[in-house]
């Protein structure tokens, strides 16, 4: 009898017997273990000759779980003992092999009292490698097979296996690191615990001061990050309605033009907006020169601060609400609001009353991720931010600072987390239990409905204004690229260019030869193989929140969104004091730079995926589930073609985010995995901005490239047969059908 856990347990028994148990040092991917003395080699043999001729004993116990359901393979998966053996066997694997990791080190016991009841222990460990991923993988789907086959989530396997998979790496990769730092909120400068310390420290009145409202100058840096983040929510989310109405209902000429021009600003390290912003706003900007002159006045220094820091997260942020609003306002069915018009309700109230509910999880969830991403924003206070501190920069100067203050960094990023929890938790009320479900089964067609002509010239007019300042500020940022000294000298030159990207020949072929080629190589590399894990994660816990009910989902979908609600700065301090010793022992490696960037950015995925997948029938899974299709096949086959918007935002953003990533990557990039962001960040501080800008610009036009060819490769979704734009205004008239129609 066929059984669906045997080739998760031939994977375990692989892990155990031949596959190296400990993190290689040369590197995850590195497969020079194969010929320098495997399996005899100490650095590369696997578990069981680790504990036969190492003196490793601590890890043959883990056959005895291994082996347990070889029994079950003569019995049916009726027989009750089925469920609990599996269960038994996942559960204890598990649990010895976490507890075997934490409790051995590289200096033996990892605790004192181990040390007094066992004695010192003269063999050490390191981090878990291959066999151990193998392993854990095996009893993780062992423990969902046996739950299953109990009757959880009506025995679902795939289903049950997708919520363990990913609560599991939940856990692993955002709640651990992030316990690590929070922890030390509760702690005194010499490790001791002190929790007064963290009440005076919580309501000091750096945080909570409202002298601002008297004095005129700025807030505690809660009321200041509260009120930056809730005000660029609000104008990213309306900007990104506006551009979306734009592209899908009007006949705006150069939409597709205007759908690339809105993803501009998130392709781009966030202190080169900044600096385009200063040498255009700026007391000696370009704009700012020219209206004084003009009208006689001081050049005014109004970017620096609330006024500048909002203007630059607007402009990075509005491409995410675009991204997750453009799926939505597409899956809006033109039959509803055909049949609204058929009632006699003119466009206005068509929009007001049909489309613009249905499109409130798209609204929320824009608004949500502007909102977080406003609180965690790092780069452009730093630059703008001038006297007006936020939560973001008072984290990063508590840590690398003169204070060096780890606590007080914490108890700002608990917090931080505060502001997201409330606001999550305000979304969902606002959404509450409605339905907002447009796309059915049926087969359709129709035309979108166009907008009326005062709606259609104010998205003109928010939009289009927009797009040129962007294009403006896009075409300042190549320009600096081609002039000596940016803002002084401007000059025509290509000694910036040829510095970081220069191509020379030798007798074995094509020789790098610019200083920035190694980053991009490794930036490039990296990013790639996150962005699809990202995608592939972040949708498939979009499916789970949306399509299944079980205990707990409230606390799994906001711990979704914890690593997204705290800067990059504390995700950066959290990963290396998790990951810098066994048994999660991956600082210095490419593959943590990956895990980073697939939990920073799984969010926007989750978020997209929550609001594009709220619009589709559940009829749609139960007609292929009565067909007999299982749950994976369902979701491959039926949900997964539906959600092309929600895929090519996971994608484009997770890509160009891991390409874009400066708080959390300065801390995590090494000699060897230098990212581009930190290569770029060393040239600016050594002034070298030429360069800087150069390396910036070729990023744009690779990351340009790399989103139209993620756009062709998903394609459209395809709704109804007629998607264009109904640009009549008359309302649909009933007509009897012709001779012809009615014969066919």
């Amino acid at each position: 009898m066929k059984h669906s856990f045997i080739p998760w347990l031939i994977l375990g028994w692989v892990g155990f017997l031949v596959m190296p148990w400990y993190l290689l040092e040369d590197g995850f991917w590195s497969f020079i273990w194969l010929s320098d003395g495997y399996p005899i080699e100490a650095d590369y043999a696997p578990a069981l000759l680790q504990g036969l001729i190492g003196d490793r004993l601590w890890l043959l116990p883990l056959a005895l779980p291994l082996m347990l359901p070889l029994f079950l393979i003569p019995l049916t998966k009726n027989d009750p003992r089925y469920s609990r053996y599996l269960i038994i066997a996942g559960s204890s694997g598990l649990i010895y092999m976490l507890a075997q990791g934490f409790a051995i080190g590289v200096m033996g016991w990892q605790f004192e009292s181990l040390d007094l009841i066992f004695g010192e222990l003269e063999q050490q460990q390191y981090g878990m490698g291959y066999g151990a991923v193998l392993c854990g993988l095996s009893f993780l789907i062992l423990l969902t097979t046996g739950l299953a086959a109990s009757g959880f989530l009506k025995g679902d396997v795939f289903v049950t296996g997708s919520i363990g998979l990913v609560m599991t790496l939940v856990v692993i990769f955002v709640f651990f690191p992030v316990s690590q730092v929070l922890i030390s909120a509760f702690m005194d400068n010499d490790g001791a615990f002190a929790p007064s310390q963290f009440a005076s420290k919580l309501f000091s009145d750096n945080i909570w001061s409202l002298a601002c409202l008297n004095s005129g100058y700025s807030c505690g840096i809660a009321w200041n990050s509260l009120s930056l983040a809730i005000s660029t929510a609000f104008l990213t989310t309306l900007l990104g309605l506006a551009f979306a109405l734009v592209v899908t209902r009007t006949g705006f000429r150069w939409k597709k033009s205007l759908r690339l021009l809105t993803v501009l600003p998130i392709i781009t390290p966030p202190f080169v907006i900044g600096l385009a912003l200063i040498l255009l706003f700026g007391r000696s900007g370009v704009v700012t020169q020219f209206f004084a002159e003009l009208f006689g006045t001081e050049p005014g220094r109004w970017l620096y601060g609330m006024p500048g820091v909002l203007f630059a997260q607007v402009l990075s942020f509005t491409p995410i609400s675009f991204l997750v609003l453009i799926g939505v306002v597409e899956g809006v069915s033109p039959s509803m609001e055909e049949a609204s018009q058929t009632l006699r309700a003119n466009r206005w109230k068509t929009f007001i009353n049909v489309s613009l509910p249905l499109m409130r999880p798209g609204l929320a969830n824009a608004f949500l991720l502007a909102f977080i991403e406003s609180l965690a924003d790092f780069g452009n206070p730093m630059v703008l931010g001038g006297d007006f501190e936020v939560l973001s920069t008072e984290i990063f100067f508590a840590i690398v600072g003169a204070q060096n203050d780890q606590g007080y960094a914490a108890v700002l990023a608990i917090l931080l987390l505060a502001f997201t929890l409330s606001a999550f938790f305000l979304q969902r009320k606002w959404l509450g239990k409605k339905s907002y479900t447009t796309v059915t089964g049926k087969a359709e067609s129709g035309a979108y409905m166009g907008l009326n002509p005062g709606m259609r010239v104010a998205c003109y007019m928010t939009a289009l204004p927009w797009a040129v300042l962007t294009i403006v500020i896009y075409g300042m940022i190549m320009f600096g690229g081609f002039v000596q000294n940016w803002g002084y000298d401007n000059s025509f030159t290509l000694e910036h260019y040829a510095n970081a990207f220069s191509i020379g020949w030798g007798d074995f072929g094509v020789i790098w030869e610019g200083a920035a080629w190694d980053s991009l190589w490794t930036t490039l590399s990296i990013s790639a193989i996150a962005a699809p894990f990202t995608a592939m994660v972040g949708l498939l816990t979009a499916y789970l929140l949306v399509r299944q009910q079980f205990k707990w989902k409230d606390t799994f979908e906001f711990g979704t969104m914890l690593s997204f609600a705290i800067p990059g700065t504390v995700i950066g301090i959290s990963y290396i004091l998790a990951f810098n010793v066994p048994p999660f022992e991956l600082t210095g490696t490419g593959v943590i730079l990956i895990i980073c960037f697939v939990f920073r950015n799984m969010p926007v995925g989750v978020r997209g995926g929550i609001a594009a997948m709220s619009q589709l029938d559940k009829s749609l899974d139960e007609a292929s589930l009565t067909l007999g299709a299982n749950s994976l096949t369902t979701f491959r086959r039926v949900i997964l073609p539906l959600l092309r918007p929600a895929i090519i935002a996971a994608l484009v953003y997770s890509f160009v985010r891991a390409i874009t990533s400066v708080s959390a990557v300065i801390f995590l990039v090494s000699a060897d995995h230098n990212m581009a962001t930190s290569y770029i960040i060393g040239l600016v501080e050594n002034g070298e901005f030429g360069i800087a800008i150069a390396y910036c610009s070729v990023l744009i036009l690779v990351m340009l490239t790399v989103i139209v060819g993620i756009n062709l490769a998903v394609g459209q979704r395809k709704l109804r047969r007629n998607a264009t734009v109904s640009t009549t205004p008359s309302r649909p008239s009933i007509s009897t059908p012709s001779l012809k129609e009615k014969q066919a």
